[in-house]
């Protein structure tokens, strides 16, 4: 794993909420990592003796979700430096919208966008969005076969070595798959913003607990995992309390 452990800590603040910082955590987490609906993370936490309604558990992740993903990026690597990029369709309140994503060739989120169309001016905004998040210029992109990709790639980054082919693209596509499967849970978003704050956090914080378990031995994926849980505590604030949820 290229993540470490030794980025400075800034915790995020907790003041107003009577509950313990790592009963929160705990249930973000579990929102985030799992396909579960708040009403099932309440029954999940009552099973352990915890009280908390599934209106506390929502507060919470749209309070500490995006600051969590956002602590986890940052002790995140520079990114490689090829891209790939792909969108897929999601449904929004019965419309159909499409959801952008970056991932580097390590699989890790860069971006994610929700918007209306696919066309040209949809990829140059992608194009714009991802390199102020990243603060980077890949050396490559990698994208389906999409023409607008084209087009939005010879105004924004005509520097960067650009690679169209369906074939070269599967690590983008595959990232897709973890927020199908949250889609079909969440039965659908209701609105772009709505989709947009859940994905964005979503992206930042799911892929956390996903590493490549297919190239590891169990005892690799145990220890893996364990780094990853301890960097975790210490983005939520967690590591050093004297016991968790």
């Amino acid at each position: 794993m290229r993540e470490g452990l030794s980025v400075g800590i800034v915790s995020p603040s907790y003041k107003g909420h009577r509950y313990p910082i790592a009963v929160i955590s705990h249930c973000v987490w579990r929102y985030f990592r799992f396909p579960l609906s708040f009403r099932e993370v309440e029954e999940l936490m009552l099973q352990r003796g915890v009280l908390v309604s599934h209106e506390t558990v929502r507060r919470w992740c749209a309070t500490f979700g995006q600051t969590y993903a956002n602590g986890l990026r940052r002790r995140r690597p520079r990114p490689g430096d090829t891209w790939h990029l792909g969108e897929v369709f999601v449904t929004i309140d019965e419309e159909q919208k499409y959801l952008w994503r970056a991932v580097d060739a390590d699989g890790n989120v860069l971006d994610i966008l929700v918007q209306n169309r696919r066309d040209k001016a949809a990829a140059r905004r992608f194009f714009r969005t991802l390199l102020k998040t990243t603060r980077t210029v890949p050396r490559v992109v990698v994208t389906d076969r999409l023409r607008s990709y084209g087009a939005a790639h010879r105004q924004v980054m005509p520097s960067v070595e650009h690679r169209s082919h369906k074939g070269l693209n599967n690590r983008a596509e595959n990232s897709h798959q973890p927020t199908r499967q949250r889609e079909r849970a969440l039965k659908g978003f209701r609105s772009v913003g709505g989709a947009q704050r859940f994905l964005s956090a979503f992206s930042g914080i799911s892929p956390h607990f996903r590493p490549r378990r297919h190239l590891m031995t169990a005892h690799d994926y145990r220890a893996e995992m364990t780094v990853r849980f301890a960097i975790w505590d210490q983005v939520t604030g967690v590591a050093g309390l004297p016991s968790t949820p």
